[in-house]
């Protein structure tokens, strides 16, 4: 079918809206240039201020070591919760599902104003611990990689469950040898989810991180309030950088499933 003019241009301006602020950032993360508008030369300044400066590396380790524990964390306790619910009565089911909703339906500033007072104020638990950051940000994460999951869950094939513990498997056997690989992809995909939402949360963050831990969000929060030129403008070139990876990874996995079906086919 033809798409009407109107239906291309809608597009188009979707697209533009989209992507051209942040191609406009690439853009300036590549010059000399102190603020948008004006361009003065090609440098990898930016670049090179982005590694090179002990704030900003400190920062964007701990943001990727945090990121990657929580991830994990929330990975386990998401599966585990989506294939409890996956194998309970259907009240059961219908209680976890309803619980789950609700972190994600909930504000992420009601969530990390929660997380704050139930550990720091009534448990009394050290914020340089970073036991309530991880806690926060894991309760943030979780939901969705259960999300992820059951519906890979509801679609895999239960009979080859069943006929696993038929020749003799235990359940933890199957579980690990049968359901596992089937459900992945889901796994994954609710890894990858967990990566994105700790690297991108500011509002749990804040409320549960230790004073003298910035995550990214909150570095470049702070860093709009009196921060160097310098390290302002190499917050760019750190912006290119996650978008060039988003992009190649989204590329990576579509070229990879794309693949997967023509194998089936």
């Amino acid at each position: 079918m033809r798409r009407h003019p109107l239906q291309k241009t809608w597009i188009l301006l979707v697209l533009a809206f989209l992507y051209v602020p942040i191609l406009i950032l690439a853009f300036y993360s590549f010059t000399d240039s102190s603020i948008i508008g004006s361009v003065r030369g090609f440098s990898f300044k930016n670049y090179k201020t982005l590694f090179t400066e002990d704030a900003l590396r400190s920062m964007m380790t701990g943001t990727i070591l945090l990121a990657l524990g929580v991830s994990a964390l929330s990975t386990v306790l998401g599966t585990m919760g989506a294939i409890g619910a996956f194998y309970s009565k259907k009240g059961i089911r219908n209680a976890i599902e309803l619980a789950n909703e609700v972190p994600v339906a909930n504000a992420d500033v009601v969530t990390g104003f929660s997380v704050c007072i139930l550990l720091i104020v009534v448990f009394k638990v050290d914020k340089a611990t970073f036991i309530p950051l991880v806690i926060g940000q894991t309760v943030l994460c979780t939901p969705f990689v259960y999300l992820s999951v059951l519906p890979r869950l509801k679609g895999m094939d239960n009979a080859l469950y069943e006929a696993a513990l038929d020749l003799g498997c235990k359940p933890g056997q199957a579980l690990w040898k049968v359901v596992i690989p089937q459900i992945m992809p889901g796994i994954v995909s609710g890894f990858m989810t967990a990566i994105t939402l700790s690297l991108d949360d500011y509002f749990i963050t804040t409320y549960t991180k230790p004073a003298t831990f910035d995550t990214i969000s909150t570095y470049v929060v702070n860093a709009t309030r009196g921060a160097q030129t310098s390290i302002k403008t190499a917050l760019w070139a750190l912006s290119t950088i996650i978008f060039l990876i988003v992009v190649a990874a989204v590329v990576f996995m579509n070229v990879k499933a794309g693949g997967a079906k023509n194998e089936k086919r």
